[in-house]
C-alpha cells in the first residue's frame, strides 16, 4: 500500500482557506492523482470530498556546500479539498 497524504500544509493562508471556503491543504505523493486523494481523504477523516485540486511544485536549484556545488531540492505535490458545507477535519481547527 502507498501512502497518498504525506502531512498537512498549516499556514495561515490555509487556515483562512478552511474557514472561509471549507477548503484543507496537503502535501501528497507525486504519484497519486485526484480520485486517490479524495479516496484516502474520506476513509481518514470521514468526511465528503466534492473538490480535488492538484499543485505541482518544481523544487529550486540550489548551491551548497564547499566550493558551492550545485543540487536540486525535490519536487513535492499538494492538493487543495473542498469538503461539503457543514464538514471540518480537526487538524485545521484553531483552539
Amino acid at each position: 500500500m502507498r501512502i497518498i497524504l504525506k502531512r498537512p500544509i498549516l499556514t495561515e493562508k490555509t487556515y483562512k482557506l478552511a474557514q472561509d471556503n471549507n477548503q484543507y491543504t496537503f502535501e501528497v505523493s507525486l504519484e497519486a492523482n485526484k480520485k486517490q486523494i479524495a479516496k484516502a481523504i474520506q476513509d481518514k477523516f470521514s468526511v465528503d470530498v466534492t473538490g480535488v485540486k492538484i499543485v505541482n511544485i518544481l523544487g529550486k536549484n540550489k548551491r551548497f556546500g564547499i566550493g558551492r556545488r550545485l543540487g536540486k531540492r525535490s519536487d513535492s505535490k499538494k492538493a487543495i479539498i473542498t469538503l461539503k458545507p457543514k464538514q471540518s477535519i480537526d487538524l485545521f481547527e484553531i483552539k
